[in-house]
């Protein structure tokens, strides 16, 4: 099955970009309030100059306005400003107005009908220099018998508020860059510690497959408890079917072994030609039994699970056995003295099986020296058989793999071995290979999947 993705990086980045949302969202939120509310303190402000200079106004025929406390008023260009209009019968704009407006006048509108003798309203004007203004104007009717109606306004540049602002823009955004990184980390710790049940599990099942461990065990959260649970029942079938299955091939070999004994030993006290039809015919049905038996216990062991079969002992045991199979010939059989420790993962009757044939076929080749070696390639094992014999000609290589093959009549066998060998090997899903070998013969190269090395 192809790998879509990391479940963590997907996990973080879903969550990320939530946080990240949310934080922007927060920082644009948090800017509008303070901006609303920097504007709601300078109208304020601006209602309080009003005031002021509500209370600061006299009539004597002419306005005089006694000087406001804020110094920007007095200041040409402040960005602080007032103005005085006359309203009534004989209009008059800027009757009076601050120092700070130099020479300029506030654009005003007109006042609407029936605009109220108290309260005030806010306007928005074009400044001296062009800039927005924000202002708060009311009308005002001095109690002098021939004193008109006056419209004061007092106004504020609107960049008043870009000061403030910016400097609490800045500090938000520091402040929420530092919640926004806090929460990264939360995050990521917080996945850290959610999926470090599964590298566990990753971990226990990687012990199972290498046969370290024949279940699954360890602390497991309880939201796994149940899929590890199911996990360890699956094994524990697959194992009663292994060995289900290893005792159905044990019962058959024994079922049909015993009637073809029975042909054998009767065959063999008669020297007709039917006799020796029916022992050849009986050799070759123990050969065809013996193969399909291990066929089918090599699929059995395929699919089981924590299979580690060290390779040195078989091999080890082989050789002794081979030494005295051919010791009429004078062959002698050894383990190569850089020969390295592995373990196959499989069953050790096959593993028996696979070098036994190889053996025995390099023995019948050999003129007087057969040397196995064992190395660890990788994720295989490879078991290498050298002879000194004649050796294996290019053209013959594969063809000698072909069941019933015989490059030699003249010597002993029924071309079933060699065929077995690579019928179990291509079970395993390992290969074998005929080479040039050093000792000027051939050299068999079996290779298998190999056990962890912690087995």
């Amino acid at each position: 099955m192809r790998a879509t993705g990391s479940l963590r990086l997907r996990l973080l980045a879903g969550t990320l970009a939530w946080v990240l949302l949310t934080v922007a969202l927060a920082g644009w939120g948090l800017h509008s309030l303070f901006r609303s509310h920097v504007r709601e303190q300078l109208r304020q402000q601006l209602v309080l100059q009003l005031d002021a200079l509500s209370g600061n106004i006299d009539w004597d025929g002419s306005v005089r306005v006694a000087p406001l406390a804020d110094g920007r008023l007095a200041q040409p260009l402040s960005g602080l400003y007032w103005q005085i209009d006359r309203l009534g019968s004989a209009p008059q704009p800027a009757l009076a107005r601050s120092r700070s407006l130099w020479d300029q006048v506030l654009a005003l509108p007109g006042v609407p009908a029936g605009y109220p003798a108290r309260g005030y309203r806010v306007l928005q004007l074009p400044g001296p220099q062009g800039q927005a203004l924000v202002a708060v104007a009311r009308t005002l009717q001095l109690p002098d018998e021939d004193a008109p109606l006056l419209r004061l306004v007092v106004a504020g540049d609107e960049a008043l508020l870009a000061e403030p602002l910016q400097r609490f823009t800045r500090l938000l955004l520091a402040a929420l860059s530092m919640l926004a990184l806090g929460l990264a980390l939360a995050v990521a710790l917080q996945l850290h510690l959610a999926l470090h049940p599964l590298a566990l599990l990753r971990q226990r099942l990687a012990d199972v497959r290498s046969g370290r461990a024949d279940r699954l065990q360890g602390p497991f959260a309880q939201e796994l408890a149940p899929l590890v649970d199911e996990f360890n029942h699956v094994l524990a079938e697959n194992a009663d079917m292994v060995q289900r299955a290893r005792t159905q091939a044990g019962n058959l070999a024994h079922a049909v072994h015993t009637p073809l004994s029975v042909l054998a030993n009767s065959a063999a006290q008669d020297d007709s030609a039917l006799a020796r039809l029916v022992r050849e015919q009986v050799a070759s049905a123990r050969r065809q039994v013996d193969w399909h038996l291990a066929r089918a216990r090599a699929a059995a062991a395929v699919r089981a699970t924590g299979l580690a079969t060290p390779v040195l002992e078989p091999v080890q045991a082989l050789l002794r056995t081979m030494a005295r199979l051919h010791a009429a010939r004078g062959v002698d059989f050894a383990l190569a003295p850089d020969a390295a420790g592995a373990a196959f993962r499989g069953e050790v009757q096959d593993l028996y099986e696979l070098l036994g044939n190889l053996l025995d076929n390099a023995g019948k080749w050999a003129r007087s020296r057969v040397v196995v070696g064992v190395q660890r390639q990788g994720a295989q094992v490879c078991v290498s058989v050298d002879d000194d014999g004649p050796g294996i000609p290019q053209a013959e290589r594969e063809r000698m793999f072909e069941r019933g093959t015989r490059l030699d009549e003249e010597r002993p066998g029924s071309g079933l071995g060699l065929d077995i060998v690579r019928a179990l090997t291509e079970t395993y899903g390992g290969s074998v290979q005929v080479l040039a070998s050093p000792l000027g013969g051939a050299r068999l190269l079996l290779c298998l999947p190999a056990a962890s090395e912690d087995s």
